[in-house]
């Protein structure tokens, strides 16, 4: 596969365009309320549920390699970033197998 098929596979589909609007406005809600609620409270809670399978997992990693510690915010926003992008790459082939046009070269 090439660049252009996964970029085409994770951002161009129609069922991961559809994805990645409804992350993008989880995580555009979860940001406004962070910044002007004076108690976010779980508000983060909905981006990292669209994201879930996937970063269910990266979580259960942290929880046991870092003992109770807690991951720095960039480091958890970066996953939350990846794990979309890669659940969106997994949608797209998805769609696109169902489809017949998934060609093996």
């Amino acid at each position: 596969m090439t660049a252009r098929t996964l970029a085409r596979l994770t951002l161009a589909n129609p069922a991961s365009v559809i994805y990645l609007g409804l992350v993008g406005i989880a995580v555009a809600y979860a940001t406004g309320v962070t910044l002007f609620a004076p108690d976010p409270g779980f508000v983060w809670v909905l981006p990292a549920m669209l994201a879930f399978p996937l970063f269910m997992l990266v979580t259960l990693i942290h929880g046991t390699a870092l003992g109770d510690g807690l991951p720095a915010t960039w480091l958890l926003l970066a996953e939350l970033i990846l794990c979309v992008l890669a659940q969106s790459l997994a949608l797209g082939t998805m769609v696109e197998a169902s489809r017949g046009r998934l060609r093996r070269r």
